[in-house]
């Protein structure tokens, strides 16, 4: 699953002499599945459904619908592990 997406967050570049940047610069695990965005009104798809993550008072939350077109809210985490991408799968 690739995202075309920047972060928006700079890493600053590595100094192989300043021991406090090697875990900056560590390459994540492959086998971890990659964290959903975290801008508001950004559309992510999910099981073949869309979901909106909204920000308001409080955590922000994912929000779509079940497969009963009842509202289903999801955290970051909940969305991560069973699995999105920017496109809906065909």
């Amino acid at each position: 699953m690739s995202t075309d997406h920047d972060s928006g967050t700079d890493v600053p570049s590595s100094d192989s002499s300043d021991p406090s940047t090697a875990a900056v610069t560590a390459a994540p695990t492959s086998d971890t599945p990659p964290s959903p965005p975290t801008t508001p009104c950004t559309v992510v798809w999910s099981r073949g459904r869309p979901y909106v993550l909204e920000s308001g008072a409080g955590r922000p939350r994912w929000m779509g619908v079940d497969h009963h077109g009842r509202p289903q809210a999801l955290t970051g985490e909940e969305l991560r592990r069973q699995g999105w991408s920017y496109r809906r799968s065909s």
